[in-house]
């Protein structure tokens, strides 16, 4: 399905697979230029599928839990583009454990990267998104931000709050016609579950309503649509896309 876009700008971060991957092509396909961020050089090669398949796409590699690079990109790319039209704060990563047997580093890098990361790149690219009086931050969350997950106090906890940040967002920046929402995904298939062994795998459906995983492009079309013009009065919500987990 088409949606309307304007000669619109966007931002992926973790664009280099599964759901920052599919994110990025999917706003590539409907005439979006894509810029895609992510830790290792893998971004690059989807800014080239994109752009083989008639897109337009460029990269940057960037460790989006360290604020001074981040800064110094978001400089970087403002130059070259005066404005970021649509940011989605993608980028994620999970370091598992019980709170008891949990690392202060564990807990340090999952919410750097999971939440400050968006609290960065939000920063850097929003004033000229206020300017414009258009723009779109769209935090991809999660539904164990709503539902809480043992044995993920520290991805929990980031993913829940960049649903509060999103809802604080949304009413800061209304008056500029600046949107802010929040996407809960559930089990999603990508290279996290798919290292899943069958019992684990047997137990998450018994959980989803809809007895199946969802894919990647479950995301990416819902936010494409919050991206869109159509999706312009919508503003401080979370949808969860979790073939009904969390209802």
């Amino acid at each position: 399905m088409g949606y309307t876009f304007d000669n619109r700008t966007a931002l992926v971060t973790g664009a280099g697979r599964g759901i920052g991957k599919a994110i990025a092509k999917k706003l590539a396909a409907q005439g979006v230029t894509v810029i895609c961020i992510s830790k290792s050089d893998t971004c690059k090669k989807v800014a080239e599928e994109i752009n083989a398949e008639g897109g337009k796409a460029e990269a940057y590699a960037v460790d989006v839990a360290d604020r001074e690079a981040v800064a110094s990109t978001c400089e970087d790319i403002l130059k070259k583009h005066e404005t970021v039209d649509i940011l989605i704060n993608n980028a994620g990563i999970t370091r598992d454990g019980l709170l008891l047997r949990m690392s202060d580093k564990d807990w340090d890098d999952v919410l750097n990267t999971n939440l400050s990361s968006s609290y960065y790149w939000t920063k850097g690219l929003l004033r000229p998104m206020t300017k414009k009086r258009w723009g779109r931050v769209i935090n991809i969350s999660s539904v164990v931000g709503l539902m809480g997950n043992p044995g993920q106090f520290n991805y929990c906890a980031a993913k829940a709050g960049m649903i509060g940040a999103t809802k604080a967002l949304a009413k800061e920046v209304a008056s500029r016609n600046i949107t802010a929402n929040a996407i809960a995904p559930g089990f999603i298939k990508t290279d996290m579950t798919g290292v899943l062994d069958e019992k684990t795998s047997e137990a998450i459906l018994g959980v989803i309503p809809l007895r199946r995983m969802g894919e990647a492009e479950d995301i990416a079309n819902t936010c494409a649509f919050l991206a869109s013009e159509e999706g312009g009065y919508i503003t401080g919500q979370v949808f969860s896309v979790d073939g009904g987990m969390a209802m």
